[in-house]
């Protein structure tokens, strides 16, 4: 008899429901084993991302020869002109819709949020990682390209074997962990009755943000299919799986093996993905500016403040930059704007509270939407990578006939 096996798209999607159902009844002590495990689990992650970025990075940027300073140049610049591009329509959607659905009486200046009772786990394992996501980014980039310029080969075998033992990790380790590390997210998050109280305030912003994520992907995705020329929805069907992970890790860096498995199920080079998907997890970030432009907006318009086009520019350009390093960390993106939050915008300690909460209540769907955009890079990518491999294989050929 065949052994039926189930997808991790349906088990993210059975995790995700289960958490739901039993934080209705589980007792509390019960719970905080769950979230034990998620403390431990998570701090793992933590410690592994780093080592993950340098052994995926590294060593496709060393096989991708020649040619890998540019198309490291091109990606950032796709990524930073999509995050950009992201927060000013969201700014402008914003200004345009949420008048229309909020009534006048509608405030945030009585507007409360009870607090919940945190469920903190038994105990904790700290696992201080290396070194942090940016430096690991950068230590990758000297890497790869070191051993390029330098034509090492034994150095370039040595960065293979290294990235084989990342691989190792994230097929049997990581992978089938996560389920149970996402059932648990759910679990607290429903036990400590967060999202009930900040969804049923913001439920309207919520949903413009929900067709705002929804519209930003079916651009991305349609603008990468007319300069690849090919059915983009493919490749969007097949990171569904990438975006429903997402969902539960709250974590692009976490999800990067999902991602760089869905990606080459789609037809992309796996060296392209490797070096593309990686890259991309730390330094696109739609989904995250998009609904953190949303948010700031509402709040300062419920609160009477203002919220022109002369406060958000300089804000959102700014935020792209500086959320770079926040992928790695579930809610890290609200973290790290924080402080041009209360700099650019004039949040006091309140504002910001508000802001984190309704951030926090929907951090999976920008999550979501920032790694399934990185299939639209990685599609654009794939077609300059292999018209850029013919290229050279035409001239090599040309100088071999000579």
């Amino acid at each position: 008899m065949k052994k039926i096996r189930i997808g991790l798209l349906p088990r993210v999607i059975i995790a995700i429901a289960l958490g739901i159902l039993f934080s209705m009844f589980f007792p509390t002590w019960l719970v905080r084993i769950f979230e034990t495990f998620n403390s431990i689990f998570s701090s793992f992650l933590s410690f592994i991302i780093p080592l993950l970025i340098i052994g995926l990075v590294a060593p496709s940027i060393a096989d991708l020869g020649k040619g890998a300073g540019k198309l490291l140049v091109i990606t950032a610049a796709i990524a930073y002109t999509s995050t950009i591009l992201s927060g000013f329509f969201s700014y402008f959607t914003t200004a345009w819709s949420l008048p229309m659905v909020l009534n006048p009486s509608e405030t945030l200046s009585s507007a409360t949020l009870e607090a919940a009772n945190a469920i903190t786990p038994y105990f904790s394992i700290a696992m201080s990682p290396l070194m942090d996501v940016t430096a690991a980014l950068i230590f990758a980039f000297i890497l790869g390209l070191g051993v390029i310029a330098v034509d090492g080969i034994k150095s370039k075998e040595i960065l293979r074997e290294f990235g084989d033992i990342i691989v190792v990790i994230i097929k049997y380790i990581i992978v089938p962990l996560l389920p149970i590390y996402i059932f648990g997210i759910f679990l607290k998050i429903g036990a400590e009755g967060q999202v009930p109280v900040v969804l049923g305030l913001f439920f309207k912003v919520i949903v413009i943000i929900f067709v705002m994520h929804i519209l930003l992907l079916l651009f991305q995705y349609s603008v990468a299919g007319i300069i690849a020329r090919r059915n983009p929805f493919k490749v969007l069907l097949k990171m569904l799986t990438a975006y429903a992970t997402a969902l539960g890790t709250q974590s692009s860096a976490a999800t990067i093996p999902v991602s760089l498995a869905q990606i080459k199920k789609a037809g992309i080079d796996p060296d392209l993905a490797d070096f593309t998907i990686p890259l991309c997890a730390n330094i696109h970030l739609a989904g995250s500016i998009l609904k953190i432009v949303s948010c700031a907006y509402a709040i300062l318009y419920m609160s009477g403040l203002p919220a022109g086009l002369d406060l958000f520019a300089g804000f959102i350009m700014m935020l792209a930059i500086i959320m770079i390093a926040a992928p790695g960390v579930p809610g890290g993106a609200i973290m790290a704007s924080i402080a041009l939050l209360q700099s650019m915008l004039g949040f006091d300690e309140t504002l910001v509270g508000l802001m984190i909460a309704l951030y926090i209540a929907m951090d999976s769907f920008g999550t979501a939407a920032n790694v399934t955009g990185d299939g639209a890079i990685a599609v654009i990518m794939d077609k300059i990578y292999r018209r850029d491999k013919e290229k050279k294989n035409r001239n090599e050929s040309v100088t071999e006939g000579a």
